[in-house]
């Protein structure tokens, strides 16, 4: 083997590669590999920590070849307004996997931003971590930007932030009324037509252009700018694919929010870890209306 190629080589803990192709848990694996069950290019290995390269090695359980593990992909895509969150349309309109045509991998988007809406979209073929994150026991919060036609009253919004009654399913469906989770909304630019940050944890069909309009406001815009420990970075229309921590600290945040979704949930503080970056709320703002002065 030459130098090039052993440094290529990916080696990982056999039982974990055993349990990772899912056979078996990790403790299983080292029972298999232990019994003498396992072999990595036709020789048996028994040592527990021995190491083995998934993408190069033959491994064989009970005589059966592993497949090798699919290569998982997450990406990043600022959607501009106009394009259907889907991987096809049948009336022929833009979809958002026209910005995925060179990424070599099959993605699909995680959740839904709809026509109108713009800004942060997960892209993936891990459905494992799309079906978590996308659950409603999860809780992994998102936040918006969203533009309102008039000034709401606090009251108004009070009943926004402890939940109100909308409709289920799209316009006209008559599909029946749900109440949606509480939800945290703060003001963060007082015009006539004022601009709120909205913080869910579900994700309704155009959830909040109807809680607004419950309260008898219009909503002009609405701007997805974060998504968990995610926040958008990238202009309209651009794309990038995240690195290793961020999809670590993604999963976490997965994790932890199903771990706790029972228990009674706290009102997070304004200087709490997933707040706005002042950087980017200004980076995203600056295509909305005039600053204050």
């Amino acid at each position: 083997m030459t130098g090039n190629e052993e440094s290529e080589r990916n080696p990982q803990r056999l039982q974990k590669i055993v349990a990772a192709a899912g056979i078996a848990s990790r403790r299983k694996a080292e029972e298999l590999i232990a019994s003498g069950r396992v072999q990595v290019n036709g020789q048996t290995v028994t040592e527990l920590g021995s190491k083995a390269d998934p993408e190069r090695d033959h491994i064989r359980v009970d005589g059966k070849l592993l497949k090798k593990p699919q290569q998982f992909r997450y990406f990043m895509l600022n959607k501009p307004k106009g394009v259907v969150t889907t991987v096809s349309d049948p009336e022929g309109r833009p979809t958002v996997m026209k910005f995925f045509g060179r990424s070599g991998a099959r993605l699909f988007p995680v959740g839904r931003l709809d026509y109108q809406s713009e800004g942060l979209l997960l892209m993936t073929n891990d459905g494992e971590l799309a079906n978590v994150l996308t659950s409603a026991a999860s809780h992994v919060e998102k936040t918006y930007l969203v533009k309102v036609s008039g000034k709401p009253r606090e009251e108004a919004l009070e009943q926004l932030r402890h939940g109100v009654m909308i409709e289920r399913g799209r316009r006209g469906e008559r599909e029946g009324r749900v109440m949606t989770q509480p939800a945290q909304i703060t003001l963060i630019r007082d015009t006539d037509n004022p601009w709120f940050e909205v913080v869910l944890t579900e994700g309704k069909n155009r959830e909040i252009r109807k809680m607004f309009e419950e309260i008898g406001h219009f909503v002009e815009k609405v701007r997805r700018v974060g998504f968990g420990p995610l926040v958008l970075d990238v202009p309209p229309g651009e794309t990038r694919e995240l690195n290793e921590e961020e999809v670590t600290q993604l999963k976490r945040a997965a994790r932890k929010k199903a771990t706790a979704a029972e228990q009674p949930r706290a009102r997070r503080p304004r200087s709490g870890p997933a707040t706005l970056p002042r950087p980017a709320r200004k980076r995203v703002l600056s295509r909305g209306p005039a600053r204050r002065p």
